[in-house]
C-alpha cells in the first residue's frame, strides 16, 4: 500500500487542477494508479482518537463487573464513530477533487468527530449523548455540504442521488435526537431504529445512479483504517503492561498476556492482509455488504485492546472480576474477528474444504482457550499464529502441486496466485 497524494485529472485546461475551488464531479472509477492522499489520512489518524476514548470506557466498564452495559454503550459509541468514517470514505472514493473547500470541510468533519471524542465517556457513565451528538452535527452538516456541492455541479440522475444523500443524512440526524429527548430505557431502541435507518440511506440514494467509488482505493483505505485501529490496539496494550509492571512489579504474571496479546495482534494483521480483496468489490451489492461488515471487524480489532487491559488488570488484581471473564474480554472478540474476516474476505479465495475451515475452526478454538485460567490469553495467541501457519502450508502445498501438474502435462499455464494463509 502507499500514501502518497493522487489528485483528479484536470478537466478543463493545464492549470484547472490548480484552481482553489472547483466543481465537485466524480472521478473515475478505472483510474490507474488511486491511492489514499495524505487528508484522508489525516482524517483516519484523528478518528482513531474517539475509538481510543471508547476503549478506556469499554475497559472500566467490564472491570467494575458491568461488561453488559459496557458492550451496549460501546456498540452504539463504535457505530457512531464507524458510521461518520464509512460515509465520508465512500463519498472521497467517488468525488475527491483536493480543493480548498473540499479540505476545509473534511477539516471540520475532524473537529466533528474530536467532540464527539470528547463526550465518550460522559455517554458511558451517565447516558449523557450531548457531546456525541453536537460532535455528530459537525460531522454531519459538513457531510451534507459536500454532497450539496456534488448536486450543484452535476444533473440528471446523479443529482437526484446527491439530494437523496444529502436530505438523508439531514432527516437522520433530526431522528438522533432520541438519544436526548427520551428516557434512558428508550435509547438503545432509537439507536437501533435509527442505525437501520443510517444503512438505508446509501441503499436508497443510489437505487438509480450509483456513486463512482474506486475498488482499489476503498480496499486500501479500509485496509489503513483496520492497520490504524490494530496499532491502538498494541498502544493501549503496551500501556497496560507498563502500567502492571510500573505499579506492580508483575512482569512474570504479565509476560503471558503480553506474549498471547501480540501474537494475536500478528495474525490479525496477516489474515487480514493476505487478499487481495480488491477483486472481490465489482458491484454495490458485493461493496455495500462488505463495508457494512466491516463495523464488526473494526469494533472487535478495537476491542481486543480493550480485552487486554482488562487481562492485565485483572492478573495484578485491580479488576473485580474473575479469570474466566478476564479471558473472554480477549478471546471473545477475536473469535468474532476472524470469523467476521472469513466471511467478508478469506472465503472467497481459499480453495478446497480444508482451507476454507481454517479460520471458523481457529475461532472455535480461541472461544475455548477462555477455560484455561492464566494462560487462557496466551494459547489463544498460539492457536491463532497456528492459524496463519496452517494456512501458509496449505496454500504452499495447492502450489506445489499445482507446478507439479502443469510440469507433468508439458503445459505451460499461469501459475497459481492463491494468496498465502
Amino acid at each position: 500500500m502507499t500514501s502518497s497524494s493522487t489528485s483528479p485529472p484536470a478537466s478543463s485546461g493545464s492549470h484547472a487542477g490548480h484552481r482553489p475551488l472547483r466543481r465537485l464531479t466524480a472521478r473515475g472509477r478505472d483510474e490507474a494508479h488511486r491511492v489514499a492522499s495524505p487528508l484522508e489520512l489525516f482524517f483516519d489518524l484523528c478518528f482513531v482518537v474517539a475509538i481510543a476514548q471508547a476503549g478506556v470506557q469499554l475497559v472500566h466498564a467490564v472491570v467494575e463487573g458491568h461488561a453488559g452495559e459496557g458492550i451496549l454503550n460501546y456498540a452504539m459509541i463504535f457505530f457512531a464513530i464507524w458510521w461518520a468514517w464509512m460515509n465520508f470514505t465512500w463519498f472521497a472514493s467517488a468525488y475527491d477533487n483536493d480543493d480548498a473547500l473540499y479540505r476545509v470541510v473534511t477539516l471540520v468533519q475532524i473537529a466533528g468527530v474530536l467532540v464527539l471524542a470528547a463526550g465518550v465517556s460522559r455517554a458511558f457513565v451517565e447516558h449523557e449523548f450531548l457531546v456525541v451528538w453536537l460532535g455528530y452535527v459537525i460531522m454531519r452538516l459538513a457531510m451534507t455540504a459536500q454532497w450539496l456541492r456534488v448536486a450543484r455541479s452535476t444533473e440528471g440522475a446523479e443529482r437526484t442521488m446527491a439530494l437523496r444523500y444529502a436530505g438523508g443524512v439531514l432527516l437522520c440526524q433530526i431522528g438522533w435526537l432520541g438519544l436526548l429527548v427520551l428516557p434512558e430505557g428508550g435509547r438503545p431502541w432509537v439507536f437501533l431504529v435509527m442505525a437501520l435507518v443510517e444503512l438505508g440511506v446509501p441503499l436508497y440514494a443510489e437505487k438509480a445512479h450509483p456513486t463512482s467509488w474506486h475498488p482499489h482505493h476503498i480496499a486500501e483505505r479500509y485496509g489503513l483504517f483496520t492497520i490504524i485501529v490494530l496499532g491502538e490496539t498494541i498502544a493501549a496494550a503496551t500501556v497496560a503492561v507498563k502500567s502492571g509492571v510500573d505499579e506492580n512489579d508483575a512482569l512474570g504474571t504479565l509476560l503471558p498476556v503480553a506474549a498471547g496479546g501480540l501474537l494475536i495482534i500478528f495474525a490479525a494483521w496477516w489474515i487480514y492482509f493476505v487478499v487481495p480483496i480488491h477483486g472481490h468489490l465489482r458491484s454495490n451489492r458485493q461493496s455495500f455488504l462488505w463495508g457494512y461488515g466491516h463495523y464488526l471487524i473494526f469494533a472487535s480489532a478495537a476491542a481486543i485492546g480493550a480485552g487486554l487491559e482488562v487481562a492485565v488488570e485483572q492478573a495484578v488484581g485491580k479488576a473485580h472480576i474473575s479469570t474466566l471473564a478476564a479471558s473472554a474480554a480477549v478471546t471473545l472478540p477475536t473469535a468474532l474477528y476472524l470469523l467476521t474476516v472469513w466471511v467478508l474476505h478469506s472465503r472467497f479465495y481459499k480453495v478446497g474444504i480444508a482451507q476454507q475451515l481454517v479460520l471458523p475452526t481457529t475461532a472455535l478454538l480461541v472461544i475455548v482457550c477462555t477455560f484455561l485460567g492464566d494462560w487462557a490469553v496466551f494459547a489463544a495467541g498460539l492457536v491463532s499464529a497456528l492459524a496463519v501457519v496452517t494456512g501458509v502450508t496449505l496454500t504452499a502445498r495447492m502450489v506445489a502441486r499445482e507446478r507439479g501438474a502443469s510440469g507433468a502435462d508439458g503445459s505451460s499455464g499461469d501459475r497459481a496466485s492463491a494468496p498465502v494463509a
